[in-house]
């Protein structure tokens, strides 16, 4: 059974999509970057308010951050 869609078609779709997934792995990338820096920011100023997130992640054993935080 022969495809009704040539190998230029196929070849072009797949390229397109390679393309589109690059770059929305580049904008992941992008927003994992603002999270980490938010997050990073978070931890300062806790640790500017006193609180020891070494000892809370010691004592924690694998609860969801939610509840460690509460």
């Amino acid at each position: 059974m022969t495809s009704t869609v040539g190998k230029d078609e196929q070849v072009g779709f797949h390229k397109g999509a390679l393309t589109t997934l690059a770059k929305e792995r580049e904008e992941l990338q992008r927003m994992l970057g603002i999270v980490e820096q938010l997050m990073q920011m978070h931890v300062k100023a806790l640790k500017d308010l006193g609180v020891d997130l070494e000892k809370i992640a010691k004592t924690a054993k694998k609860k969801p951050i939610e509840d460690i935080l509460n």
